[in-house]
């Protein structure tokens, strides 16, 4: 076994793999961009090496960067976690050359599975079932647009290259192929550096099941069982669990041997990912294969009780695999939920900005955590916005997924939007309970648009005013504490006047709305007033992370109130609210009329400008494509109007706020 080992890669599966190399005795070399010098994965790591900017091309992607830093630090192997590098044919043949142990695939079976059209006739010539449709490389648009009607409409467009539901398209007539096809190859061009793509027939409401395989480099493959990956918005995967659900055992052992017999085709070595279509729990279809660890692979681990990083190390040092296919059973149920720092309502938008308070129910029986990122860290707008995985497991799928929805319930998160609610609304939902499972069924339950519940504004406007309270309360005791006096009168905590009532005024901003409140200190608590009705608080308690509890009006309740600088999150009977703290003097908050500028939503790049100034434009009208976070943006009109200015041209960055688009609404 090597004992040096250039994890190249960032955030949490760096730190995943970091994990299970430390247990085994491994020194750990984590890289980094300018932007991720003090990520986590580097702090965590016993040594590491800056490789460029942030940009991802200039560094996570620079393979001569990734070699230097392995030959400088005296690595004997290379890990490429997911993405990235990790299914990149040429840097696994660079990393051997270089006289390192890559700890994937080989190179031929990584370029063999590379091409999703090559892949494709690798596995009908090992009897894998496939989805019809037009595979052929280097296809021209025409060629593309002949195959589309031969298929038949509705088809879909796929990067032949990658993964991830990028370069991904749904075609429904034939005049929004031309469009459809371009869209997708900028997106593929730009997230795997390939534009290729191929065509499908588009399967309605399929299931998306995956069948985990290892493999060592003496020939011998198993399959870990199957997960269901159904849950997806954007074609990218949001819910996993394993074993999937309500599969009959014929189409299991159909797909695990199918799966074995792509694996053996290409000489395949370590851990890898062989992924189908089902229709109707009956008929399954190939898709593609990762040649690497996915990010799902917890649940895998948590029935198996295989862990998948130690499998993968000890395949690369040469060691066979010790199993059986028989000694391979699922124990139990799990369910992941990946956790993004996104807007659910906009698209999925992602979010960016700094972590102001991030915690976990960790510590629970059949909880697992998996994070790259901790209280005070960044998300950039250069790489992917995950927060963390949350894992559960259960003895069957109803606990395991109870188990997910009150986990996530428990979560509390400052400082940034999340898709927290939007996933335990998802755990929730009477037809994910009853498998119902489908590739559209966030679409069609209308998830994305559920808004989270208001809860008690009494009660959460009584916790901001009593947080505030406590906390002034705590720094005016510590420097009481610490004057000349400790005795005097005017120096006390508790707003103490001669003659006159002990008081505090404060006002929030709840979302452009100014709510005021006095509060009078008692004996026991506060009395607050907000010029309507008078709210009683007493047997308050704070604790250090934030925890809250008080009896208010009589109730004791138990929640949060997390504090990054004025602004407060709220937490109480599983939800949230955000408000902020007006300072005496402060200027009042205002808002920016909209009404003439579209603006950007994040840091990114303009890939295309689809008007011209001075045109008429109906609402909805897409304006401007921004690309960021390796996706697609479009920047519709709001209203009908005209397009007044543009100020910025394809090829241009812009930053969060910056006007995209001068627009004047129709009268």
């Amino acid at each position: 076994m090597f004992r040096r080992l250039l994890i190249a890669n960032r955030g949490e599966i760096a730190c995943r793999i970091a994990q299970t190399a430390k247990r085994m005795g491994l020194r750990i070399i984590a890289v980094h961009s300018e932007a991720d010098a003090r990520a986590r994965h580097v702090r965590t790591a016993d040594e590491s090496v800056c490789i460029g900017p942030a940009r991802a091309q200039a560094s996570y992607l620079d393979i001569d960067a990734l070699i230097d830093a392995a030959r400088r630090t005296g690595a004997e192997a290379v890990h490429p976690g997911y993405g990235f590098l990790s299914e990149n044919a040429e840097f696994a043949e660079r990393v051997a050359a270089a006289g390192l142990v890559f700890v994937g695939p080989p190179a031929k079976a990584i370029r063999a599975m590379g091409s999703k059209s090559a892949a494709k006739k690798i596995a009908a010539d090992a009897q894998v079932p496939l989805v019809p449709g037009f595979h052929e490389s280097d296809a021209t648009p025409e060629q593309l647009a002949e195959a589309a009607g031969e298929i038949g409409y509705p088809v879909l467009v796929k990067a032949s290259a990658g993964g991830g539901g990028r370069g991904m398209r749904i075609v429904e007539r034939a005049e929004d192929l031309a469009g459809a096809l371009a869209a997708a190859e900028r997106e593929a061009a730009a997230a795997f550096g390939d534009g290729a793509l191929l065509l499908e027939r588009y399967i309605a409401r399929p299931r998306h099941v995956e069948v985990q395989v290892l493999a060592d480099a003496h020939g011998k493959v198993l399959h870990l069982l199957d997960r269901d990956c159904s849950i997806q918005r954007r074609h990218q995967k949001v819910i996993e669990e394993a074993p999937a659900p309500g599969l009959p055992d014929s189409l299991r052992a159909e797909m695990g041997a199918a799966a074995v017999r792509l694996a053996k085709a290409i000489g395949y070595a370590g851990a890898g990912t062989v992924e189908f279509l089902v229709e109707n729990d009956s008929a399954f279809h190939f898709i593609e294969m990762n040649t690497r660890l996915q990010v799902e692979h917890p649940v895998t681990e948590m029935v198996t009780g295989l862990d998948l990083v130690e499998w993968q190390l000890r395949i690369a040092a040469g060691e066979p695999l010790a199993l059986s296919q028989d000694e391979i059973a699922a124990s139990g149920h799990a369910v992941e939920a990946r956790l993004y720092a996104e807007d659910p309502a906009r698209g999925f938008l992602p979010q960016t900005g700094r972590l102001a308070h991030l915690a976990f129910p960790e510590g629970r029986p059949g909880v697992r955590i998996d994070s790259g990122v901790e209280t005070g860290d960044e998300i950039t707008p250069f790489y992917d916005p995950m927060i963390a995985k949350v894992v559960t497991w259960g003895e069957d799928r109803e606990r395991a997924r109870l188990a997910l929805a009150d986990a996530l319930a428990d979560t509390r998160i400052a400082g940034l939007g999340t898709n927290l609610f939007f996933l335990e609304t998802l755990v929730r939902h009477p037809d994910f309970a009853d498998e119902a499972l489908h590739t559209h069924f966030i679409d069609e339950h209308g998830i994305a648009a559920v808004e989270p519940p208001a809860g008690d504004p009494d009660a959460m406007q009584a916790f901001a005013a009593v947080a505030v309270l406590e906390d002034r309360t705590r720094r005016l005791k510590a420097r009481q504490d610490a004057a000349p006096d400790r005795f005097s009168p005017w120096g006390r905590a508790d707003a103490w006047r001669l003659n006159n009532r002990g008081s505090d005024r404060l006002e929030f901003d709840h979302g452009g709305e100014t709510v005021a409140c006095e509060a009078f200190h008692t004996g026991s608590g506060y009395r607050l007033h907000d010029g309507e009705r008078v709210v009683s608080v007493s047997g308050v308690a704070r604790s250090a992370d934030g925890g809250l509890t008080a009896e208010i009006d009589g109730r004791r309740r138990s929640g949060a109130v997390l504090a990054d600088g004025n602004r407060l999150t709220v937490f109480l009977d599983g939800t949230r609210r955000d408000v902020t703290l007006i300072e005496p003097g402060a200027a009042a908050m205002s808002a920016e009329a909209a009404g003439g500028r579209l603006t950007s939503p994040m840091p990114g790049t303009v890939v295309r400008v689809l008007v011209e100034a001075g045109q008429a434009v109906r609402k909805d009208a897409p304006l401007i494509v921004l690309e960021a976070m390796k996706m697609e943006h479009t920047i519709a009109a709001p209203a009908d109007g005209t397009v007044e200015s543009l100020p910025f041209a394809v090829g241009d960055r812009v930053e969060e706020g910056v006007e995209l688009v001068g627009f004047r609404a129709a009268a």
